[in-house]
């Protein structure tokens, strides 16, 4: 009987030791883990483009489009695009720069609308809007337009301090709404919204790419769900 306890003993301590390991080993694995993910510019690059990422760029465009993607990752570990000189529309035409107050304003729907519609149409996708309209009080707004036929809301309550973000929101709810429509595996995901605020316009695919190789914070892209909930909407 006392062997046969012995043996179980001996039994559960080895269990015990094979299960557990070392602090200081997970650690350095999960380094070397990290290490094993890190890309160069020049190779983040070269998998965008097997994403087709940059297949709405111009062709004119592409090798300089390239080059500050490269620059940006290997200089910065950052995920964005380059501005076309002295405006604010991007050369990839899957980055916007977004001026949540303009958005939210009168006519601020149509203004971005004219400036994603490029990117719809080099996807073969449709986009027409029309219809859009403001009702207002001293203490309510509310701002609809009409996408492929749909009315879709931008903003509909009484004014508070989240107004800009409610309305960034609702634009890339309807527009990855028409997107879904349209079959597409395309989604815009919000980055942030203010006077300099911006969005991006990425596959499945490529959300995840640089959900992996970039930082997770405020300057890259996020889903709506994690966003909202980050800036407490």
């Amino acid at each position: 009987m006392r062997k046969l306890i012995f043996l179980l003993f001996i039994g559960i301590l080895s269990c015990n030791s094979q299960k557990k390991e070392p602090k200081d080993s997970i650690q350095s694995k999960k380094i070397e883990s990290e290490i094993e993910e890190k890309l160069s510019g020049k190779e983040i690059v070269s998998e965008l483009d097997k994403l087709d990422f940059f297949n709405l760029t111009d062709e004119s465009e592409l090798e300089t489009v390239k080059q500050e993607f490269e620059e940006s990752k290997d200089k910065w570990n950052f995920f964005s695009g380059t501005m076309r000189g002295e405006t604010t529309d991007y050369t990839d035409n899957r980055f916007f720069a977004v001026d949540c107050e303009t958005l939210f304003e009168t006519d601020g729907l149509t203004q971005y609308l004219d400036k994603v519609k490029f990117s719809f149409e080099k996807l073969g996708l449709k986009l027409d809007y029309a219809n859009e309209k403001s009702e207002q009080t001293e203490n309510y707004w509310k701002h609809t337009i009409e996408l492929n036929g749909t009315e879709y809301t931008s903003f509909d309550g009484q004014f508070t301090d989240y107004d800009w973000g409610i309305s960034y929101l609702n634009f890339i709810k309807m527009l990855n709404s028409e997107l879904e429509n349209q079959n597409s595996e395309n989604r815009f995901y919000p980055i942030k919204c203010d006077n300099d605020g911006e969005m991006v316009l990425l596959t499945f695919k490529q959300f995840d790419f640089t959900k992996k190789h970039f930082p997770n914070d405020n300057e890259h892209p996020k889903k709506l769900s994690e966003w909202k909930n980050i800036n407490g909407l």
